[in-house]
Order: C-alpha cells, then sequence, then structure tokens
C-alpha cells in the first residue's frame, strides 16, 4: 500500500501459477466498499488499512475486498500481467484529493487567475502535475519555415498550465522561458525528470512538436516509456533526448534502464498508468484537431525514464507539415491542443 499526491494505492500479488492476468475482472464500487472478483483462488486474509479513503481489505476466494473510508465512493481497477518473472498484480487506486468544480474550460489570460475553493477543501493536498515544454535555451528544437518547438511547445505548456491550476491543480513547470535548466543535454533532461520523483506528483507531461525529411508526415502520437515498438526506427527518441552522438548515447542509456523495468513491480505499475493517461492525451486529441492519429507507442525517451509517477511525451504535429505547420503557427488551434492535453489530464486525476 502506499499513499500518492491525489490516490492511495492497494497492490495484490496474484498467486504464481496465473501465468497471465485474468482478462476482465468483475468490479463492483459501492458507498461503501471495492469487490473485484478474479476467477482465481487466493489466499484468506484481512485486516485493517490505514491510509486516506481505506480502512480494510478482505481476500477471501476469489474475491478482493478493499473498505473505503467515509466520503469516498470511487477507484480505479485493473491487472497488470505476469512479467519478467513478477506474478501477475491486481492493482486499486482510491482516489483522495477533492477538486473545485468549474464549469467550463477557461480562457487563457495573461497571469493565471487565482484558485478559489470551499473552506472545506482548502486543507486537502491538491494533485500535482509537472508540465515539460520540450527544448528551450541552447537547444531549439525542430525548426521550419512555420514554427519552432521551443515556442509551440511553452506556448501550449503554459496554456494547458492555466486550465490545470482554474481546476485546482498544483502545476510544476520544467520551464516558463526561453531557457533551458542546463547546457549540457544530459543533465538538462536529468533535472526536467527529477522534478517529478517524489509520491507527490501525479503526472508527468513532456510537450514536443515532431519533424520528417517527408513532407507528408504529419500526425499525433502519444508515448510512454519502454523499448521502441517492433519493426520502428528509434530516429524520433535519438533526436528528441538531443539529436546525433549525444542523442544516441542517452537513448542508449534509457534503452537500459526500460529492459530493467521488466520485472519491477513498481516500475510496472507506474507503466500501465502512464499507458492509461497516453490513452487519454492521445483520444482528446485526435478528438479536437482532427489530426492524423499515430497512435499510443513506447520508446526510450531520456526525459520521461526517471518520474516515479505516470510520465508521457506528447508529439502534437510535425512543424515540418506543410499542413500541420501553418496550424501550430495559429494560436487559436494551440490553444486547442492545449484545451485537449488540460481536459485529459483531468480526465486521468478523475477531476470534473
Amino acid at each position: 500500500m502506499g499513499t500518492h499526491g491525489s490516490y492511495t494505492r492497494v497492490v495484490f500479488d496474484l498467486p504464481r501459477q496465473v501465468s497471465s492476468s485474468p482478462a476482465n475482472p468483475t468490479t463492483r464500487v459501492t458507498g461503501q466498499s471495492v469487490t473485484v472478483k478474479l476467477g482465481v483462488t487466493l489466499r484468506a486474509e484481512g485486516g485493517p488499512l490505514s491510509a486516506p479513503g481505506v480502512t480494510a481489505y478482505a481476500v477471501a476466494g476469489g474475491t478482493v475486498t478493499v473498505t473505503l473510508a467515509k466520503g469516498h465512493a470511487d477507484a480505479k481497477v485493473q491487472v497488470i500481467p505476469s512479467q519478467g518473472g513478477q506474478p501477475a498484480r491486481l492493482v486499486i487506486d482510491v482516489p483522495t484529493a477533492a477538486a473545485a468544480r468549474v464549469p467550463a474550460l477557461p480562457v487563457r489570460s495573461a497571469a493565471p487567475a487565482a484558485v478559489t475553493r470551499p473552506a472545506s477543501t482548502r486543507a486537502v493536498t491538491r494533485p500535482r502535475v509537472v508540465l515539460d515544454p520540450g527544448h528551450g535555451g541552447v537547444d531549439p528544437g525542430m525548426q521550419s519555415r512555420w514554427v519552432q518547438e521551443h515556442a509551440v511547445t511553452l506556448d501550449v505548456a503554459l496554456h494547458v498550465r492555466d486550465v490545470l491550476r482554474q481546476h485546482g491543480v498544483d502545476v510544476v513547470m520544467t520551464r516558463e522561458s526561453n531557457t533551458d535548466l542546463s547546457a549540457d543535454k544530459a543533465t538538462d533532461l536529468d533535472k526536467r525528470s527529477k522534478l517529478a520523483t517524489n509520491d507527490k506528483t501525479s503526472a508527468y507531461v513532456s510537450i514536443h512538436v515532431n519533424a520528417s525529411t517527408d513532407p507528408a508526415g504529419q500526425g499525433i502520437e502519444t508515448y510512454y516509456f519502454g523499448q521502441p515498438m517492433p519493426g520502428r526506427s528509434r530516429s524520433l527518441a535519438v533526436t528528441e533526448n538531443g539529436g546525433g552522438s549525444v542523442g544516441q548515447e542517452l537513448t542508449r542509456r534509457a534503452a537500459g534502464s526500460a529492459q530493467n523495468l521488466l520485472g519491477d513491480l513498481l516500475a510496472q505499475a507506474k507503466l500501465s498508468f502512464s499507458r492509461q493517461l497516453a490513452q487519454k492525451v492521445q483520444s482528446r486529441l485526435i478528438a479536437a484537431t482532427g489530426a492524423m492519429n499515430r497512435g499510443v507507442q513506447t520508446d526510450a525517451f531520456y526525459v520521461i525514464r526517471n518520474p516515479t509517477t505516470a510520465a508521457i511525451l506528447i508529439e502534437i504535429g510535425f512543424g515540418s507539415s506543410p499542413v500541420e505547420g501553418p496550424r501550430l503557427a495559429q494560436p487559436a488551434y494551440r490553444d486547442r491542443v492545449a484545451e485537449a492535453i488540460a481536459r485529459a489530464i483531468l480526465d486521468f486525476l478523475n477531476m470534473p
């Protein structure tokens, strides 16, 4: 069991003889408890739990029940498949953070509006999200006749920040101007990613603009950390990791980290939630923009290898494309992209 900024996580190891996870565990969430029927035999046990949102658990036969604390009536349930010698696991997350209700996505202003919350919720810990506008400073990222990556990613990230803050989210920015955290690329990416290596952060989102030598290349894709998809080039990770020999070396290191994560329980839980966040972001972006859907993928991006929470990297379009480059140069289009990202993050945080 672990307590994070916006939820309490309870993890149950499934029997080692279970070679893969049950495909569709039956879940029932009431105002009093979360009940999961797995269809496998588990050792009977139970007892009290002392963490926000939960008070007790019980295991009997193939059923797991977690009793919810008063005022809690929601939970996310998933089964992580057996990988790397580890058994399958049941993961139950109980949201613990209250959020201010805002009726609609706000329009960006020069300065973020202050968040006013009812007195009854002011003492509740707000979920924290780290936003990383890719590149900046000595590394401008991709450049075309229409856009420069560092400027587009910053503008989009600032809008996402403002929307999230209007909804009561604590937002940390890796940069808020055309700067870097270090002129050395490895140090810069390390410092960015380490802003989320604590149990108070609920999500880490790195925003980038894609490029291709093929003018027909276009579309939106969202990544979470892992080995590159079979049959795909690693050129994108190399580029976003600094390009050239630096990018190749950092990608090699990150790929090694991806292999080492296979047998780590907490890492697998993190990757599972990263995938969920990536899917929500990708779906919202495609619906908002009508762009080509390049899907959710994995790759060895250095900046999302370290965070100990859900971490994703978004390529919001091809700045090199004669179709998407001019779109990304338009403030109104960038706002649509930003609002879609913000809404997906709020969905992931179970916030209205």
